[in-house]
């Protein structure tokens, strides 16, 4: 990742036009009327065109003159006691309440696809994507393919990045399960013990704050040339930040001053990558807290979204997040404007396959019912139901059990499901089990031709 420009320090281009008075009422007046919609950070602002008779410099001045007024504080700090704040422009203020009302709201689509069943099914599904992107964030390198089968078959894993998935996994589920208690520094040790179990070079250090004051043990974030980008704080100041951290997770909006949910969730996102409590996992135990305080405050919505799988895309867009917040002042504007536009696109995706799966379904039924090659109503059924969900899997005894039919029945349906190219036959705790192919309406729509 190229390193982004830092830019000019306040306080020296103040000095500088407090030289001409003339001039520094003339930036301070031009400041008023500037565009500010998109909020540009120095390292864009700088091969932008200024307005007429500016420098960059003086553009970039009368920007922050605005901004500073506009800032609201957050109560936790940077390094050294520095102030951590964001703003509300226009496009951020959009983005809140576009993600409060569709990640709290209800799904408008048929009860086929968002039944109890159907919708446990596929947040399942988005759990096992969001385990395998943040894990592949972090380095983790397997396939999509055999991480899904590891996760959906319960198959032990290969290798460390296997390891890595299946942690994220569980680690997801176990934040649904605590969705409701507070955040304690050791239920957040908990989290990263869950997400870095087997997978360190140092065992011991999962799920333990870092606690070697030797600065050089202390981890560090590096660019491509090895410059140090960031330091987090000293080890010493671990404990009494992570319980900060937690005090605000758990902030009462009515008696402290008011900051948005989604804000919230996006901040303590932002301190576990900043302060880095631990050895090794910070961002992937980081992403795991966000999804823990979108649903404590209600966005429910959110176990649907496989938000790494869009952060993975572009990773260098999603460091320099962090980076143009700490060159800034500890502005979060950026990073809250970034995470945002994230989980809209990640809203959208969810749109367009719930959109899809209703089409998907629709002509699924609409093909059985003319009984193409004469499927009886055990196969359409099973068609359906693989449909609904590719990830399914079927044996001879579940399909036995649900049609209350002899074994050899059940074999029957699947052998001649299986020899029409629709299911393929796998092992799975050393019995046979029938997979559905992929594209499997496809092959359903040429077999109706």
């Amino acid at each position: 990742m190229k390193t982004p420009a830092p830019p000019p320090a306040f306080a020296d281009l103040f000095s500088t036009l407090r030289g001409d008075m003339d001039r520094f009422m003339t930036v301070m007046m031009s400041g008023e009327d500037l565009d500010d919609r998109d909020y540009l950070d120095w390292d864009k602002l700088r091969y932008k065109t200024p307005p007429d008779g500016m420098t960059h410099e003086e553009w970039w001045f009368a920007l922050k003159m605005r901004r500073r007024s506009m800032l609201r504080p957050v109560p936790l700090k940077r390094i050294d006691d520095l102030s951590l704040s964001y703003a509300l422009p226009d496009e951020l203020l959009r983005a809140l309440d576009e993600v409060s009302q569709r990640a709290s709201g209800q799904i408008a689509l048929p009860d086929e696809v968002m039944n109890k069943t159907t919708r446990d099914r596929y947040v399942i599904q988005s759990l096992v994507e969001e385990a395998i992107s943040s894990s592949q964030l972090e380095g983790a390198s397997t396939s999509r393919k055999e991480a899904k089968r590891m996760l959906a078959y319960g198959e032990p894993p290969k290798n460390r990045s296997q390891q890595m998935i299946l942690n994220n996994y569980w680690a997801m589920q176990r934040v649904r399960e605590i969705q409701h208690e507070p955040f304690t520094p050791e239920r957040i040790c908990e989290i990263h013990r869950i997400v870095t179990d087997k997978t360190l070079d140092n065992p011991e250090s999962a799920g333990r704050i870092q606690n070697n004051p030797d600065p050089n043990d202390r981890v560090k974030i590096f660019d491509e040339e090895e410059n140090v980008l960031h330091r987090p704080p000293p080890v010493e100041e671990l404990p009494a930040r992570i319980q900060a951290l937690c005090d605000f997770a758990n902030g009462d909006s009515k008696t402290d001053p008011y900051i948005p949910p989604v804000v919230r969730a996006l901040v303590i996102h932002f301190m576990m990558g900043y302060d880095h409590y631990f050895e090794d996992g910070n961002g992937r135990t980081a992403r795991a807290l966000f999804y823990w305080s979108m649903l404590k405050q209600g966005y429910w919505l959110t176990e649907h979204l496989a938000i790494s799988r869009i952060l993975k895309q572009a990773p260098s867009k999603y460091a320099r997040s962090f980076l143009y917040t700490e060159q800034d002042e500890g502005d979060l504007t950026y990073f809250l404007i970034y995470h945002l536009q994230v989980i809209q696109r990640a809203l959208g995706e969810l749109d367009e396959y719930l959109n899809r799966k209703t089409l998907e379904l629709q002509r699924a039924r609409t093909l059985l019912a003319r009984g193409p090659g004469g499927f009886n109503h055990r196969q359409a059924a099973l068609l359906q139901s693989a449909t609904r969900d590719p990830s399914n899997y079927y044996t001879a005894e579940s399909h036995m059990n649900y049609h209350s039919v002899s074994k050899q029945t059940a074999r029957n349906d699947l052998y001649d499901l299986e020899q029409r190219g629709l299911l393929h036959r796998t092992k799975i705790s050393r019995q046979f089990a029938w997979v559905p192919e992929e594209e499997l309406l496809k092959i359903l729509e040429a077999e109706s031709v």
